[in-house]
């Protein structure tokens, strides 16, 4: 028989297996022991009953530790008291490795010491559940264009400039001259999309924001679709589709996990489409109405999302910032000058932008000036140039942050948690 696992465990009842896997809990008492083994995909309680396996097994299996490995051979039975409905009946143990004395503990721990020992934290079945999500949710989101015919391409993580300026970039030394580590796919995305239709980029982007909130990584991945003969509304059409398809796979396929994180299904349940959507002006009355404490024409942070987003029961969209505050690269309105084609998604529950999109300039000499009033050198952006020069089109795209969308589908309070090894400001470690 091949390697068996936890997840696949009620395809074997009745026969005998071999598992592999960490000890996650022990107890026992007399001739029994009882062993909690987890390999990854699940937990089984194998039972060792001192009548089944040697004397020298069953005195090693009393010495076992938290996280020992081992691999276990025993007969699957249905036990509707065990977690997962099966037990494995104990025939014989091979111990792997006996581990030292764990760290993690079930007392409460400080973030920083849990952080310090994330590698070995990501082992516990809270850490575990939302790393699992994150993997629906990724793949969900790629299933998602791949099944509407879009072509990956993927973009570089060094870039000889910025698409909105080098304050927030890491630079780098490259060879003879400097570069940055991308922010954003998005750019080269539009080049693609000119040449198959419709492309996403999934990939790392980088911020060097010395923002410490629990929404902020300085390292964060990004799904950026980008679409030719697009308007903004159409971009706003597949943004809701997304998530809506998201966040049904995660119910479909990762309720477990979510029981594991006692996240409350029903507001999830909730999240279909059509969304709402209001401009910047509507969502700025809003905060006034709040009495918050709001310029009008500043972009909204963190509290004014809060704000806004708990007048809603689902992500808002929110479309017609001013021009200023976006990037050069956002089409105007052409009914008012002032105000961009974009829009932000916040994701209900106070849990902030999740996606950043919109039309894009295609008319080169609007470009070219765009370039000039937001003092960008002009020949590190000629081959975008080109992308206007060369049979220029309408198009639209954005860009769905994985870690703040984890964090909202699995109601966790940072996104440190929603990445393996998180980089803040303060963290380069593990």
């Amino acid at each position: 028989m091949g390697k068996v696992y936890i997840e696949d465990i009620a395809k074997h009842a009745g026969e005998q297996v071999t598992l592999s896997g960490w000890v996650y809990k022990k107890t026992g008492k007399g001739k029994l022991q009882f062993i909690m083994l987890r390999d990854g995909t699940g937990i089984i309680q194998a039972v060792v009953f001192a009548g089944n396996v040697s004397e020298e097994t069953f005195e090693a299996c009393q010495h076992l530790t938290q996280e020992s490995s081992l691999e276990v051979t025993g007969t699957v039975t249905e036990d509707a008291r065990a977690k997962g409905g099966y037990e494995l009946q104990v025939s014989d143990v091979n111990i792997v490795d006996i581990a030292e004395e764990y760290p993690i503990s079930p007392k409460e721990h400080g973030i920083e010491f849990l952080m310090d020992h994330r590698h070995l934290w990501l082992r516990s079945s809270k850490q575990h559940a939302v790393l699992k999500i994150r993997h629906e949710i990724i793949k969900a989101a790629r299933q998602y264009f791949d099944d509407r015919g879009f072509t990956l391409v993927d973009a570089p993580i060094f870039t000889p400039s910025a698409c909105e300026g080098t304050t927030n970039l890491f630079e780098t030394n490259y060879f003879d001259t400097k570069a940055y580590l991308t922010q954003s796919g998005q750019l080269y995305m539009e080049a693609a999309a000119m040449a198959f239709g419709k492309v996403y980029c999934f990939g790392p982007t980088f911020r060097a924001e010395k923002s410490k909130t629990r929404r902020h990584l300085t390292e964060f991945w990004m799904i950026e679709p980008e679409v030719a003969f697009c308007d903004l509304n159409q971009d706003m059409e597949l943004a809701e589709g997304m998530l809506e398809f998201i966040v049904g796979k995660v119910l479909e396929n990762r309720m477990q996990e979510l029981e594991v994180l006692e996240r409350d299904v029903s507001k999830l349940e909730n999240i279909k489409a059509p969304f709402p959507r209001i401009t910047y002006d509507e969502a700025a009355r809003i905060l006034k109405d709040a009495d918050a404490d709001f310029v009008f024409g500043d972009d909204f942070g963190g509290a004014d999302e809060t704000i806004i987003a708990q007048n809603f029961d689902k992500p808002v969209m929110i479309t017609h910032y001013p021009a200023n505050i976006k990037a050069f690269y956002m089409k105007r309105d052409p009914e008012r000058a002032d105000r961009a084609l974009c829009v932000d998604v916040l994701a209900p529950e106070g849990y902030g932008e999740i996606i950043g999109g919109g039309q894009r300039e295609d008319d080169y000499e609007t470009l070219l000036a765009r370039l000039k009033e937001h003092d960008l050198p002009q020949e590190a952006f000629e081959w975008y140039l080109d992308v206007r020069r060369y049979g220029s089109v309408p198009h639209a795209g954005f860009g769905l942050g994985i870690e703040r969308t984890v964090a909202w589908i699995c109601g966790r309070p940072h996104v440190r948690e929603t990445i393996p090894f998180p980089r803040t400001m303060y963290r380069l470690t593990p």
